[in-house]
Parts: structure tokens; C-alpha cells; sequence
């Protein structure tokens, strides 16, 4: 029998875009607010301002300015003589302009005059495996049912009545300039321009914020196209500015878009994009409105949720349940069930990635591809110091590599860009990315000159983005991957970390000039500092890649000439400090926080999600970790939330990791000192549409916590398979199929009384070998045969081959 889908029920229409309800394809996102007004808030993932040549043109003017090697010699000079406040003014001639916004780009309202939810039904269902929102409507005494949702790069809505409707209305408004209507009998074109430079909200002082192009400006235009189609069984007028369909039982309304920017991204590196006609755009987005209206098997939508089911990803049901409807106010905003809250939640962050990324188009940005504010906080843009690669941390264990695949493109963008700013600012080899990106591969520091370095300067966000790429390597054993794709940026990124680190005269590795993102240590008068000190994460960025890039030599590339350089730079980097407090350390000497809450865990990542400390192998440096996280406390915002569980998962601190996700999954009331004020610390919590929030709205943290559950109940950093490293003593009993395993094996696995029942490995690469498994404090080795599985239990092991039509894939 086929389990039910999993739904997710709300008792109202949405009242703002907080209620309202996701859905997207990677490249249309629309937030489904329902009811009467039948608002959707539509995003297209390639509406950003700017333009292809920004991040150049900045480059050129800082280095006019005067900023490049020379005067970096000079910050190096001020730091090594302890003059802090001249080397950060230094410093801030480093800094770029800032990165451009991720914009909202039209509104669609398909208004039912007199509709309100059906007696006894909830007002929307959002149905997380079919990725279709659901409503149940009455009006006039009938009941109709309206189904939204994303397929092929359009916004759908399905409309089927028990009787003829008296009246749809169909409108089509944006926030940015509109240029023009193409009104036709059953559809509606709006030409549009998208701003060419954006500046965020937090520089006030840049007016007007939104600058468009001129008509004549003969570069990058900004040009953009939404268009809408009509299919019914009713008639159709327009005025021009809508459309009104009456006496329909059935409508099909489709809404496609077409950019610029599209052209651009699908060939960032040649020029094709530029010759693209306003036509031409205008009529890409008509034809495809057009062709899903022309497509009669889209009444209803079967090829939609075929394509909504083939999306591979693990399934969860910790608590032994998974599918049905919950209501979210009961069941999940203030429920009980820890099982069934981990289980939503862990599903949930599973759907918004699967709608937020695909291949072919952009990445996943701080808001997904969900944005409904044109000064959206912190441009909606990439954050490269946590908050992108949190976005895709789940990839890998979730076993969605497709899924992934963006951010590949993304950083292949970064670099390409990172290279002159290595070169020309620091006069270093490879390429380099600091803080902030956005679709147009920035690469430079932000902050405009008056950023504080404490945010604005960090040169490892590049590297960092690095070891995303390898953990995609890693989960699907892919050496072509590496070969073709991930090792070209690895080694850029390697070539610029052997020339930015200094050795001092006992021979020991430093990094000048270094931060701990957003953080600072206080001086001996209690003075705030982010310059002066090595940043312990910069070290184990560093370490990490040197030892990965080693590793991909051997594989792809054994005659590489880095070697040598790389062998002797890994020997002169120091290895991490505990203090006198028994911590790791954030800086290289052992100095006094100057905000003791930080929502940052730097030095951190050695144990997640590198791999350079764990319990086993490090277990002082572990401990010390564990006293780290101690000192920090509980909560803040969701995506520090997520990085705290998956570091306690991978401390083997199964009870303190569900405490935290308990804390992360409180409805959020807008009082961000609701446990008290700790400096460096603020508290988010759950929306009331289960985004997490900051405050305000990120992404992230709901992306981090499928990953950072899958911590607790699969590990494979270690070079073994870990099952259960990290069950809370309140999850008893559950299962979750195609979790993955590092060197692309998938296990089914499943549990009861809080011990293994049975866990089944499938060997994914079509090559037979043995793993290593560890369960219940036992290690034992394991032969997968090829494109085979096998059944273990606990206890007694015993590894049993499983029956041949098991494939690793969730049904």
C-alpha cells in the first residue's frame, strides 16, 4: 500500500507574506497566499540588479584608488608593529562598493469574488512530496478546488469548480518599473526593468537606492518579461491591465518569466546574451506560458508530480510516522511530539531546497528563491562566511546532488572573477572571494570604505566554498566530478593559500591580515579588535584544503607541481590551541571575548563540517570544542541553531543536539531577548509558514536542520559509516530511507527502542568493495557487491545480503 503523502494544513488564509506558502521549481518561486485575493508573490531566481561587468568595474576602481600589493605590504607592516586602528584604515581602501540585491518581480492575483475556505476543510494544504498547495473553497453555495504550483520554469494555477464560477479575475502587477502590456484575447505580456544596481539596506546614504537603465545605454539593460495564458471552459476579456474569465468550471492559469539575466547566466562566459532581442525575451516567456496551456494533460497535473517525485532525497519518519496531514499550529508550532516536530522539519528543509535549487539555474540565496522586500535584508545575496554553505549542507547526506549542482556553477562564477582580485589586490596566485557574492560572481570585499573589517575583511570565503564542492565529491564518489569540475577551483583556491600565508621567524604559519567572521577579541583596556591575531578558523580552512587538495592530486592529477609547496606549507601551519579556559581558542593567543554569546562558531568548523577534530582521533581537542559550545550557550538565530546540533551530533551529544532543535522549532514572537540578553546573542524561532527567522527571514536555518539531523542519525566523515553516532534518548524509535553515506553508498535505516533494528547499505557506483561500519560501539567491516545491498542488524551483526530489487532510492 502506498504510504500517504506528507501535508502540511494552516487554518487560514495568509494576512501577510509570513503566512504565506512556498513553492518553486529553482527557478520560479511563488509564496501562495490563498483565499478570495488568490495573491501570489512571484520571484524569478535570475532578477537581481547589477550588471555582468560589476564586479570588474569595481575592481578597476579600487585598484586606481591605489589599493593592491603594495599597500597591502603596508597593512602587514602596521599590524606586525601593533598599529591596529592604522592597519584597519588601511584596510578599508580594500573594500569594494557592495554586492547587488535578489529583487521580487511580479504579483499575480487570481481572484474568486466571495470565496472563503470550505466548511470543515483547512484554508491551504501544502503538500510536501506532490510540491502542490492545496485549497478547498466555497462560493455561491459551491465548492471548487484550487491547486498552485511550479513545473518547466511556470506558476500554475488549477481552478476546477463544482459549477460554472460567476467570475476569475486574473491581474498581473510589479514592483519594479514597468515598461509595457501586450494584451491578446486569453493572455497578458508585461514588459519590465530590473534595476542595474541595487544597494542594500544597510547603506542608507546611497540615493536613489534603485538606479535603471537608461533606454539608450547600449550595455545591460535589465530587460524582463512576465507573461500570462488562460485555458478554460468559460470566456475570456480583457481591458489590457487584466483579465476576467465567467461561467468557467474549469481554468488553467500559467505564468512564465524571461530575463536577461537568463541569457547571461546560461552563458556567463561567452557573449550571446548581449545580441538577445527584447523580442526575443518577450517571446520566450509567452512560449512557454503557451505551451503548458496547450498541454491538455496538465488537467490536473500528473507529469508535474511525477517530476516532484523523482526528486531524490532521504525520507524521514523519526517517531515511526511520516505521511498524512498535520496541522501546523497544533502539531508542529506547539506540539508534543518531538519525533513528528524533527520529522516536519527535517521534511520541510528537504522541500525548500528541492524548490529552491536545480540544476540549470541559479543558487539558493539567503532567502531561497523566496524574497518579497525591494530592500531586502543583506541584499537577499550569498553569504560565503556560513550561511551559502549551510544552504547546501544537506545535499550530500540527503542524497540530492542535482540539487547541488548550482552552486558548483556559482562558485565557478566567484572564481572567475577572484582571479584578477588575487592578482591585482594581493598580488597572489589562484583566486580569492571574501564575505559576500551574488549572481554575478562578486568577488571583492564589501563595506563601500567604512565597513568594519570585523565583517567586511575575511579572504576565506572562497576556501571555504571549496570544501563544499569536495563533500559533494566525497557523497558521490565521482573522481570525473573532481576532475573536471571541482579540482580546477580546489587548486585556484590552494595556489592563492600558498601565497596569502606568512611564516614567522621560528618557522610557524600566520595569516595577516585575519578575522573570525563578524567576531572580535577584546585588548588588554577591553578595546574590540578583529586584526592583529590569526583566526583559528582561518588555520583550519587552510589545513583542510591543503590536506583535500592532496588528496585530489593523487587522484586526478599526480604529477602536479603544487605538491612540493603544499607538503611544506601543511608543516609549518600550527595546529589548534586550547586556552587557559580549557577552549578552543578563536584567535592565535588567548584573549578575552568581547561578545562571550557570538552567534559565529568559528573555530568550530574543524569539527563541522571539516573534519580535522572528533572524539575519536582529537578527543583533548574535542572536549575542548565541547567546552567551547558550552560557553557559547544555547539558541540565537536558526542557521547558528543548525551549525550547534550538527556540532553536538558530531560530539555524539545526542540529548543537548535536541534541546537545541527544540529551542530552533519555538514560534518566533518577536521578542529576540526572550531568554535573556547575551551578548552576541540573538533568539529567532519559527514563522508562522515554518520559515526560520533571524530575525529576519533566512533560508539557512531551515536548510541546515534536515542536515544537521541527518548528523544524528548517519555519519561518514571518519572514513567508517557510523549508524546512529547520536540518537536522542527521546527519539526512540523511527526509520528514514536514502540517507548516503560518503563514497556513494545509500542505508535505509531503522530503529526501535532506542537501538538499531536493521540498516540496509546499497553500493551506488556499480564497484564491489568493502566499508567499515560502526554501531552500538562495535566496528566491522561490511562487503557491498556491486550495485548490491546488504542487510545489518544490531543485534547480533550480521550482515546479510538484501533482496535484489533494493536500490537505495525512497518510493
Amino acid at each position: 500500500m502506498t504510504e500517504p503523502t506528507l501535508q502540511l494544513s494552516w487554518a487560514n488564509p495568509a494576512r501577510d507574506w509570513t503566512e504565506a506558502l512556498p513553492i518553486g521549481d529553482g527557478r520560479i518561486g511563488a509564496m501562495v497566499f490563498g483565499g478570495a485575493s488568490g495573491h501570489y508573490q512571484v520571484n524569478d531566481s535570475t532578477v537581481w540588479s547589477g550588471t555582468p561587468d560589476g564586479p570588474a568595474l569595481e575592481l578597476a576602481r579600487l585598484v586606481s584608488a591605489g589599493a593592491g600589493p603594495a599597500r597591502l605590504a603596508e597593512v602587514r607592516s602596521a599590524l606586525a608593529a601593533g598599529r591596529l586602528d592604522d592597519a584597519e584604515a588601511l584596510l578599508m581602501t580594500f573594500e569594494g562598493d557592495y554586492t547587488q540585491e535578489f529583487l521580487p518581480f511580479v504579483d499575480l492575483e487570481v481572484g474568486i469574488p466571495g470565496a472563503a475556505p470550505a466548511a470543515g476543510e483547512p484554508a491551504r494544504v501544502l503538500d510536501l512530496d506532490e510540491a502542490v498547495v492545496l485549497e478547498q473553497l466555497e462560493v455561491e453555495g459551491g465548492r471548487l478546488r484550487r491547486r498552485s504550483w511550479v513545473s518547466d520554469h511556470v506558476l500554475l494555477v488549477e481552478i476546477i469548480g463544482d459549477a460554472p464560477l460567476p467570475e476569475v479575475t486574473v491581474a498581473i502587477s510589479t514592483p519594479l518599473r514597468e515598461l509595457a502590456r501586450h494584451a491578446e484575447p486569453e493572455s497578458i505580456t508585461l514588459d519590465l526593468s530590473v534595476p542595474v544596481d541595487g544597494a542594500p539596506l544597510h547603506e542608507a546614504s546611497v540615493i536613489p537606492a534603485h538606479r535603471y537603465a537608461e533606454p539608450d545605454a547600449g550595455s545591460y539593460d535589465g530587460f524582463a518579461t512576465a507573461a500570462i495564458a488562460v485555458r478554460s471552459d468559460g470566456t475570456v476579456d480583457t481591458d489590457g491591465s487584466g483579465l476576467r474569465i465567467h461561467d468557467a468550471r474549469r481554468l488553467l492559469i500559467a505564468l512564465s518569466t524571461s530575463t536577461r539575466a537568463e541569457s547571461w547566466w546560461a552563458d556567463a562566459a561567452g557573449d550571446e546574451w548581449r545580441t538577445v532581442s527584447h523580442e526575443a525575451i518577450r517571446d520566450r516567456a509567452r512560449d512557454r506560458a503557451l505551451a503548458v496551456i496547450d498541454d491538455e494533460t496538465q488537467l490536473p497535473c500528473p507529469g508535474h508530480v511525477a517530476a516532484a517525485r523523482r526528486v531524490p532525497a532521504a525520507r524521514f519518519a523519526i517517531g515511526g510516522r511520516r505521511g498524512g496531514r498535520w496541522d501546523v499550529d497544533a502539531d508542529m508550532l506547539h506540539g508534543q511530539d518531538h519525533g513528528l516536530r524533527a520529522t516536519i522539519a527535517a521534511e520541510y528543509g528537504r522541500y525548500l531546497l528541492a524548490s529552491a535549487s536545480r540544476r540549470g539555474g541559479p543558487a539558493a540565496n539567503l532567502q531561497g528563491i523566496w524574497n518579497g522586500d525591494l530592500r531586502p535584508a543583506w541584499s537577499s545575496n550569498y553569504t560565503i562566511n556560513i550561511n551559502t554553505q549551510m544552504n547546501y549542507w544537506a545535499t550530500g547526506p540527503l542524497g540530492m546532488p542535482d540539487n547541488a549542482e548550482p552552486l558548483i556553477s556559482l562558485v565557478e562564477r566567484v572564481a572567475a572573477t577572484g582571479r584578477h582580485v588575487a592578482r591585482e589586490l594581493y598580488g597572489c596566485r589562484g583566486w580569492v572571494a571574501h564575505h559576500n557574492t551574488d549572481l554575478w560572481g562578486w568577488s571583492l570585499a564589501v563595506g563601500m570604505g567604512h565597513g568594519a573589517p570585523s565583517w567586511a575583511i575575511w579572504m576565506m570565503g572562497g576556501v571555504w566554498l571549496c570544501h563544499s564542492l569536495w563533500d559533494q565529491v566525497e557523497y558521490a564518489g565521482d573522481d570525473e566530478l573532481l576532475r573536471d569540475r571541482v579540482w580546477p577551483l580546489l587548486r585556484g583556491a590552494t595556489e592563492f593559500c600558498l601565497d596569502w600565508m606568512l611564516v614567522d621567524e621560528q618557522g610557524v604559519g600566520y595569516f595577516a591580515p585575519s578575522t573570525s567572521p563578524e567576531n572580535q577579541y577584546a585588548d588588554a583596556d577591553g578595546r574590540p579588535h578583529a586584526l592583529g591575531l590569526t583566526a583559528t578558523m582561518d588555520v583550519h580552512l587552510v589545513r583542510a584544503l591543503f590536506q583535500r587538495a592532496l588528496a585530489a592530486i593523487d587522484r586526478v592529477e599526480p604529477d602536479c607541481p603544487l605538491r612540493d609547496e603544499i607538503d611544506l606549507a601543511l608543516a609549518a601551519l600550527p595546529t589548534a590551541a586550547v586556552g587557559a579556559d580549557g577552549r578552543i581558542r578563536e584567535w592565535s593567543a588567548d584573549v578575552p571575548d568581547h561578545e562571550p554569546g557570538h552567534r559565529h562558531l568559528s573555530p568550530m568548523i574543524g569539527l563541522h563540517p571539516l573534519d580535522l577534530i572528533s572524539p575519536d582521533r582529537t578527543p583533548e581537542i574535542a572536549d575542548a570544542a565541547r567546552r567551547f559550545l558550552d560557553a557559547r550557550g544555547p539558541g540565537a538565530m536558526g542557521w547558528s541553531w543548525a551549525w550547534k546540533i550538527a556540532l553536538r551530533a558530531r560530539l555524539g551529544d545526542g540529548d543537548a543536539a535536541l534541546d537545541l532543535l527544540e529551542e530552533a522549532l519555538t514560534p518566533y514572537d518577536g521578542d529576540v531577548h526572550r531568554h535573556g540578553p547575551v551578548d552576541g546573542s540573538e533568539w529567532g524561532g519559527l514563522l508562522p509558514n515554518l520559515f526560520n527567522t533571524h530575525p529576519p527571514f533566512q533560508i539557512d536555518g531551515n536548510l541546515g536542520f534536515p542536515a544537521a539531523i541527518a548528523e544524528l542519525l548517519l555519519q561518514s566523515h571518519l572514513g567508517s559509516i557510523d549508524l546512529l553516532p547520536a540518537l536522542p534518548t527521546a527519539w526512540p524509535e523511527g526509520r528514514v530511507d536514502g540517507l548516503r553515506a560518503r563514497g556513494a553508498v545509500a542505508v535505509d535505516l531503522e530503529w526501535s527502542q532506542g537501538r538499531l533494528h536493521s540498516a540496509t547499505l546499497h553500493e551506488l557506483l556499480g564497484t564491489p568493495r568493502d566499508v567499515v561500519v560502526r554501531s552500538g560501539g562495535t566496528r566491522f567491516d561490511v562487503h557491498l557487491p556491486a550495485g548490491g545491498s546488504v542487510v545489518v542488524t544490531d543485534p547480533p551483526h550480521n550482515p546479510v545480503p538484501a533482496p535484489a530489487t533494493a536500490s537505495g532510492q525512497s518510493q
